[in-house]
């Protein structure tokens, strides 16, 4: 009989986001007259950018002409688009960063877990507590984690707390690590990190010969032209650091799927006979082995989101997002919640009320005011006592949501 992978078995009953589908399709069985509001998952609600969609009607009929026709692609990516990332979002912010240290691929949660394959199993790594799930449960699958304990923390993994205490700031490490997770804008509690804040990481990564792998999948959220955008923008960041980012939420790709890598050129790790070996080269052979490249109509649209109407119309999108940011935080805070984010990111961290769990405050929401929130015990063992509510979804939704919450808040 063929044998399984046993790390799969370490890790808990259920990601975090199946489970709150389980949760939500079990009580749409039993009330199927409640109207649900879903301010969990943190899925985009509005259409594409009118700019994407036409380009990509263009190259939709490109590809029903002789002339047009594309098969596969390069697998890093068509070079037209990877020009118009170097230069809209790394040159233009003063970020060394060239064409060909930027790998596009179908989403940044994929990277963030396939970047595993390039890096050796006996890395000390640390992650933020709470934390995007994928990286604790990445790790966990390819046998880099002992087990979990009974809050939910898994050995031979470094935990840095984010909470109210510090200002949501992640702490340098207690010890020596090699493989540092950063998200900022934060994923789940929306807090930013100042270009202060990063340049000790980078200063800690380079001290130690360590690596950050840094996801900036919210940084078109940030309000404060004065804040990063990009750890490139910190003094020596290309030679300790990865990027990840993303079209999802920016431009609303999530049903697209497009994303991409930064690994710069001259950025090493070590083999186990302590080789030097630059990351590069073993991520470039990773993606063409293992990668077929996103497709030629797809890195069209991602391209005319660097249009001058697609710059606008993403602007206008992340506008949206941030104002539904603001009246969640405004009405919660109203209804006598402790509230945290939004201001930075499309993400809401609150305060569970006395007496309750993450768990325990999600049913609440879910049974009598009818809203999905996600848990933030789902994003480690720091996250429990608050949920996260997510700012992607309509006004008119995001106003009747906040509606039923300061109904329930005066029962």
């Amino acid at each position: 009989m063929v044998q399984v992978n046993d790390h799969y078995l370490k890790l808990k009953a259920g990601y975090l986001f199946p489970e709150i589908a389980r949760r939500v399709k079990a009580f749409s069985a039993a009330e199927p007259e409640a109207a649900l509001i879903r301010l969990g998952i943190g899925d985009v609600t509005e259409p594409l950018p009118a700019a994407c969609v036409a380009a990509m009607t263009d190259a939709v009929a490109a590809m029903g002409r002789q002339d047009g026709f594309h098969g596969y692609g390069p697998e890093q990516g068509y070079g037209w688009l990877r020009e118009a990332i170097a230069r809209h979002d790394f040159q233009a912010r003063g970020c060394d960063i060239s064409a060909d240290e930027i790998f596009v691929s179908d989403g940044s949660k994929c990277d963030s877990s396939n970047i595993l394959d390039i890096l050796g199993p006996d890395n000390r790594i640390a992650v933020t507590d709470p934390v995007y799930p994928v990286y604790v449960d990445s790790n966990v699958m390819a046998g880099r984690t002992g087990e979990a304990d009974d809050g939910g923390r898994y050995g031979g993994l470094t935990y840095l707390p984010l909470t109210a205490a510090n200002g949501f700031e992640a702490p340098l490490p207690p010890s020596p690590v090699d493989l540092i997770y950063l998200c900022f804008p934060n994923n789940p509690t929306g807090a930013v990190a100042s270009r202060q804040q990063l340049q000790q990481w980078v200063d800690y990564a380079r001290a130690h010969g360590a690596l950050i792998l840094f996801d900036a999948a919210y940084e078109a959220f940030i309000q404060d032209p004065e804040l990063p955008r990009s750890i490139y923008e910190i003094e020596g960041a290309r030679s300790c650091a990865i990027e990840l980012r993303s079209f999802s939420k920016t431009a609303g790709f999530t049903g697209t799927r497009c994303a991409f890598t930064v690994v710069p050129r001259g950025l090493c790790g070590r083999t186990a006979a302590g080789e030097e070996v630059e990351l590069w080269g073993l991520w470039n052979r990773r993606q063409s082995t293992k990668f077929n490249g996103v497709s030629y109509i797809v890195q069209r649209g991602a391209e005319a989101v660097y249009s001058e109407d697609g710059q606008r119309q993403v602007r206008q999108l992340v506008a949206h997002y941030m104002e539904n940011a603001a009246i969640i935080r405004r009405e919660l805070a109203g209804a006598g919640l402790e509230v945290h984010g939004g201001e930075h990111a499309p993400y809401v961290w609150v305060k569970t009320p006395e007496g309750l769990d993450s768990w325990g405050f999600f049913d609440r929401l879910l049974q009598q005011a009818h809203v999905v929130c996600t848990p933030g015990s789902g994003f480690g063992a720091a996250g429990e006592g608050y949920v996260r509510l997510s700012a992607f979804n309509s006004r008119a939704n995001v106003d009747e949501a906040m509606a039923r919450v300061r109904a329930l808040a005066k029962a």
